[in-house]
């Protein structure tokens, strides 16, 4: 069963007038099927929180736990398979491969681990159908809309069934209606895999659809008038 724990998380970056803390003994607790909206203003160090959480930055402090491995006590090469099969991740430009078809494209995380399965092939048909793009599997990203770049996207980040699913402003190239039909399609994957979702935005409507809306200040998490620690 998925589950994530963070406890006393910082992280500072060197400047000219010396250290800048972004994250400041930040904790925070996540089980299956949760999900939670990241919100605060540019700088705050929301995406800095997004890296560390997938395994692509290590913090300078503190311990983050995921499905009971610390990924970071891991070798190089442990740690990226790690991040392959327990970390999805979903960002806004889509980082699709422009000259790799749907399908492909989908399975680019089986690929990072030697030949697509036919377990792998099945996975991406069932994840292509479920995001509404079954008749474009050999379609290439510049054949598509943003709102189907996005939906390849959440079905790449889907296909290892990862336990965390990490999303940087899935909806922020998008109109309106569009980003209400990647939030729902989103969650309702989420939600059917069971993994737990944390998304970084500045939509209030995506955050309003999440579990939790929490507002990274001073280098922690707010939830209302108190840091959230394990808070369902």
């Amino acid at each position: 069963m998925a589950e994530l724990t963070v406890n006393g998380l910082s992280k500072s970056f060197p400047t000219p007038a010396g250290p800048l803390r972004v994250l400041s003994g930040l904790s925070m607790q996540m089980s299956a099927g949760q999900s939670a909206a990241i919100v605060g203003p540019s700088g705050s160090g929301k995406s800095t929180l997004l890296h560390i959480l997938g395994t692509l930055e290590q913090p300078d402090e503190g311990t983050v736990n995921i499905d009971g491995t610390d990924p970071f006590a891991l070798s190089p090469h442990r740690l990226a398979e790690f991040r392959n099969q327990t970390v999805g991740f979903v960002f806004q430009d889509h980082h699709l491969l422009p000259h790799l078809t749907v399908a492909e494209n989908v399975l680019v995380p089986a690929l990072a681990i030697g030949r697509p399965t036919p377990q792998h092939q099945e996975r991406a048909a069932e994840l292509i159908d479920a995001v509404g793009l079954g008749g474009r599997t050999g379609h290439r990203p510049g054949q598509l809309s943003g709102g189907e770049r996005e939906r390849v996207a959440i079905a790449r980040a889907l296909l290892m069934a990862p336990s965390l699913i990490l999303a940087d402003e899935p909806t922020g190239n998008l109109d309106r209606r569009t980003a209400e039909t990647i939030t729902r399609l989103l969650l309702d994957l989420q939600t059917a895999n069971g993994a737990i979702l944390i998304a970084v935005t500045h939509s209030e409507s995506l955050a309003a659809e999440m579990n939790r809306r929490l507002e990274l200040i001073d280098g922690a998490l707010v939830a209302g008038d108190s840091p959230l620690i394990n808070q369902a």
